[in-house]
């Protein structure tokens, strides 16, 4: 579940650093310094909404998780990250080309807001991650639970959480790629 909500960091950080970037070299409306200190403004805003945002719903359903039957239909984290940026793709390139089209008027600023949401959904899945730690169980979302697009894992089509032990599947706790020991 936490690899879901971990899903866009990664494009919104690449798109956020490239409008960013692109952004510095704009003078924009406003001024690069003017531009810079919003830009640094939204990007602690965006990292507290997002990192804080529905926390009691995944709270709640994260207790009422039941152990995974065997008719649940659970996805590996490659597959979820995939369905997740195709159902999302067109969403991130408008946001992007928001963020960029943004630095003629307030340059950095647009980069620095979809920067500050990649940083949240990162920190939001290293709290989800310190919760299955703290219960030993890696958390999943039935897959036709989801939205259509792949996301939402607390969305109101989803009833309950479901558990495994932590060694199912190919991912760790908070989303993150699993790390195999060296063979010796």
């Amino acid at each position: 579940m936490a690899v879901v909500v971990r899903a866009g960091a990664a494009p919104l950080w690449w798109l956020g650093v490239f409008a960013a970037g692109v952004g510095l070299l704009i003078p924009g409306l406003t001024g690069r310094r003017i531009g810079v200190m919003v830009g640094a403004a939204l990007f602690v805003v965006a990292v507290a909404v997002v990192a804080y945002g529905r926390r009691g719903r995944y709270r709640t359903l994260g207790r009422a998780a039941a152990r995974a039957g065997r008719h649940d239909v659970l996805q590996d984290r490659a597959v979820s990250v995939r369905n997740w940026r195709r159902g999302h793709r067109w969403w991130l390139l408008l946001a992007g080309l928001v963020a960029l089209l943004s630095s003629f008027a307030v340059p950095v600023a647009g980069g620095m807001l979809l920067a500050g949401c990649a940083v949240g959904l990162w920190l939001k899945a290293a709290w989800l991650g310190r919760l299955e730690r703290a219960e030993d169980v890696l958390l999943w979302v039935r897959v036709d639970w989801l939205a259509g697009n792949g996301g939402r894992p607390a969305g109101k089509a989803v009833k309950a959480y479901r558990s495994t032990g932590v060694a199912a599947g190919d991912a760790a706790p908070g989303g993150a790629r699993r790390r195999t020991a060296a063979l010796v």
